[in-house]
């Protein structure tokens, strides 16, 4: 079976519980938690450097223009993306069992779609 290019994103709810514990850490226990993670996402991507197509990266603050040409600032649950490349839809889900931008980071899931098209 031919392999699949799929898009997932990082989800994390900025009013939900995990958010919350990450501020109501000190900044010390922040920068720790962040370096161990940093860490630990890097070994991650290094485990997984076959089927990562491309890096992506953090996303920042989003803007919104509707139908009529109207720009607002919104707030949404994207914080992250990346391509990777899978036998399945399940398989490219899978891949971020335990990530730790979920299990150290305040991500709360990765929302994992097939890239249609060439």
């Amino acid at each position: 079976m031919a392999a699949w290019r799929y898009l997932a994103v990082f989800t994390m709810d900025k009013t939900g519980p995990k958010w919350a514990a990450w501020h109501a850490m000190t900044k010390d226990e922040q920068d720790e938690t962040a370096r161990i993670g940093v860490a630990a996402v890097a070994a991650w991507e290094e485990a997984h450097r076959d089927v990562i197509l491309y890096q992506g990266g953090p996303l920042g603050p989003t803007k919104r223009i509707d139908d009529l040409g109207a720009v607002t600032d919104v707030v949404n649950l994207l914080t992250v993306f990346m391509v990777v490349r899978a036998d399945s839809h399940e398989a490219a889900a899978r891949l971020f069992e335990g990530h730790p931008h979920m299990s150290l980071f305040p991500c709360d899931g990765v929302e994992v779609m097939p890239v249609l098209g060439d």
